[in-house]
C-alpha cells in the first residue's frame, strides 16, 4: 500500500511514517518506480509503535524493543546498557498501573450497564 493508505488506516500523519523510517522504525518496500510500498503488516506496526510512544518511550528505545513485539521474539540479547533495562522495568509498571486502571474503569462500567440493564427488564 501506499504510504497515505497506511496514514489513514493508522491515523498517523504521513511525515511522521516518513520519520519512522528515518529512525528505522520501519522498513517499507520500494516498488519499481521508486515509491514505498507498505506492507500490510505495517499497519500493526504503526499501532504498536504509537502506543509505545503514548506511554514515553523515545524512538531509540522502542527501535531496540520492536524485535520482540513479533512472536517469538526475533533477537538475541546483548549488552543492553543498565540504563536501558531500568527505563524498560519502569515503563513496564507504568503500563502495568495504567492496565490495572483500565480494568477496575472497565469493571465499573460492566456494573453499571448491568444495573441499568437490570432495572430496564424490571419495568
Amino acid at each position: 500500500m501506499r504510504i497515505g493508505e497506511l496514514s489513514r488506516r493508522t491515523g498517523t500523519p504521513t511525515r511522521l511514517l516518513r520519520y519512522y523510517e528515518e529512525q528505522g522504525l520501519l522498513t517499507p518496500g520500494r516498488l519499481p518506480n521508486g515509491y514505498r510500498d507498505y506492507g500490510e503488516h505495517l499497519v500493526d506496526r504503526v499501532q504498536q509503535i504509537r502506543g509505545l510512544l503514548d506511554v514515553g518511550l523515545p524512538t531509540r528505545v522502542i527501535k531496540d524493543v520492536l524485535p520482540c513485539l513479533d512472536t517469538p521474539c526475533t533477537i538475541t540479547i546483548s549488552d543492553a546498557s543498565e540504563e536501558l533495562v531500568e527505563l524498560l522495568r519502569r515503563e513496564r509498571d507504568r503500563m502495568d498501573a495504567r492496565i490495572a486502571c483500565l480494568a477496575r474503569n472497565r469493571d465499573a462500567i460492566d456494573a453499571y450497564l448491568a444495573q441499568v440493564t437490570a432495572s430496564r427488564g424490571a419495568v
